[in-house]
């Protein structure tokens, strides 16, 4: 016995069905001919869940570079100046390490959250998908339900298709510019982006940028959509690996489900709870069919067990033939998900990566100091039988305020600044100061001049005055003479 089911998706499934007399049942999956796919809208809860988090990160996304933190931009990647400003903490190039440790800490959350419920950040957080669902929703409110968009594409062309494509797409490039002046926000002050932007006074690389990002978004949530997550994402192609038999995913039970066919309400039937109603693959984003199995290219969405959901409480039959549901759970077996090595690997990894972070964090220096030696002259003797060395003293203040710092030999020795036992200096915020300095040793009159040359040790200390613990220091040598 042979069923066809109409859908977008053209794979076959990975097993048989079973009926309920033991013959195996050949489902056939007929390609569709729409091509484009055109979500069906559908709501419930796990829809409620994405479309909250799709709008908290889309608002957070554009509202962020607003927020003001002690007269400044809270958040900004400033590429003119090198520095990286993040609520009073300004971090140079030279700090980027700890923008490093963010970044594989964050990668192996992901594969830690990955362990438990699967792909769910493609499915509730991923900007491509938000982006993707908000253009879909404009789509939606200018040509109407997926039926009828699947209708215009069809249609010939006249003049209200012309409106409703040129107003279609008028305000996904509006949108698509925002998100363009929302992406460089992050590195350009946002007060004063916009109002260049929008009245064309930015300069050639703001706005080439701008654009640029602009068409990104245009092209992706625009027309490719599920194309980047099923040919382009490389978190698709290898989330398998880090799946297990305890992992929650978007799963369908054959068991209960198959064979699958169309009945009335109320009607007594052989068949299984699948009504063969289709809605699971009309509301994929991805076009798939879910009942034929796990599928790289589902996101977790939970689109198609909203569906379900909705059809099985119509029908009367238990809710949760597709659901989030791990393999252990379908077979009856227990669930084991604190006992798995993964979880215990990667949760592991991000405890380590979390303490090597604090403890970067932790050693983190808000002076930069740099000690440099005249390389012309190792020493010179003064008239008075003074050894004198040069040095100059790069100074930078990492901080977003100005600050005073004073200048010492930690470990004298006999040795002295400028005649001088200390020295304060002003450095302006992100400044980095030069500043020339010469280091003596006072010998005795009769102190030969001609005797051999020798290298001491010496530390230049640097101390915010306001924050003595505020402190850095860098070892030099001092070359004098002694007797032969």
């Amino acid at each position: 016995m042979t069923q066809s089911v109409n859908s977008r998706s053209t794979s076959t499934p990975a097993n048989s069905a079973t009926a309920s007399n033991g013959e195996p049942i050949a489902v056939t999956f007929i390609p569709s001919e729409k091509g484009k796919i055109h979500i069906k809208e559908q709501k419930g809860d796990f829809q409620r869940l994405r479309t909250g988090l799709n709008s908290l990160l889309i608002l957070c996304f554009f509202l962020v570079p607003f927020i003001r933190y002690q007269g400044q931009q809270a958040i900004l990647f400033d590429v003119e100046n090198q520095q990286f400003n993040f609520f009073g903490t300004t971090l140079w190039p030279q700090d980027f390490t700890l923008m490093a440790w963010v970044f594989i800490i964050a990668a192996f959350l992901l594969f830690f959250i990955t362990v438990f419920w699967g792909r769910v950040w493609c499915g509730y957080l991923c900007p491509q998908t938000s982006w993707s669902f908000m253009f879909v929703w404009v789509e939606k409110q200018i040509e109407g339900n997926s039926n009828k968009r699947y209708a215009l594409d069809k249609a010939p062309w006249s003049l209200n298709k012309l409106t409703k494509r040129v107003s279609k797409h008028l305000i996904w490039g509006l949108m698509a510019l925002l998100t363009g002046c929302g992406f460089i926000a992050y590195f350009v002050p946002a007060s004063s982006l916009y109002p260049q932007i929008f009245t064309l006074n930015g300069s050639f690389w703001v706005t080439a940028w701008v654009w640029f990002f602009a068409l990104c978004t245009y092209i992706n949530a625009g027309f490719m959509r599920e194309l980047m997550c099923l040919h382009c994402c490389p978190y698709s192609r290898f989330q398998s690996a880090m799946f297990d038999s305890n992992t929650l995913t978007v799963t369908y039970n054959a068991q209960r489900g198959e064979s699958r066919g169309p009945r009335k309400r109320k009607q007594t039937t052989q068949l299984g709870d699948c009504v063969d109603c289709n809605l699971c693959v009309d509301v994929c984003p991805t076009g798939i069919d879910i009942r034929n199995g796990l599928q790289y290219e589902c996101i977790n969405c939970g689109a198609c067990v909203d569906a379900c959901n909705q059809t099985m409480d119509k029908f009367g039959y238990e809710r949760n033939l597709i659901s989030y549901s791990s393999e252990n759970e379908l077979k009856g077996l227990p669930v084991q998900r604190l006992n798995s090595w993964r979880f215990i690997g990667y949760g592991t990894a991000v405890a380590i990566m979390l303490s090597v972070f604090a403890f970067d964090l932790y050693q983190r220096d808000a002076i930069q100091l740099n000690v440099i030696r005249d390389r012309q002259n190792l020493y010179r003797i003064a008239p008075d039988n003074r050894i004198e060395n040069s040095y100059t003293l790069k100074i930078r203040n990492k901080t977003q305020h100005s600050q005073q710092y004073l200048i010492y030999l930690e470990s004298k020795q006999g040795h002295f600044i400028n005649k001088e036992v200390e020295v304060e200096i002003t450095v302006q915020p992100g400044e980095q100061l030069s500043y020339p300095l010469t280091v003596y040793q006072q010998r005795s009159k009769d102190a030969p001049i001609d005797g051999a040359l020798r290298q001491q040790p010496i530390t230049f200390k640097v101390m915010n005055l306001a924050d003595p613990l505020d402190s850095v220091t860098q070892q030099s040598q001092f070359f004098t003479l002694t007797s032969a």
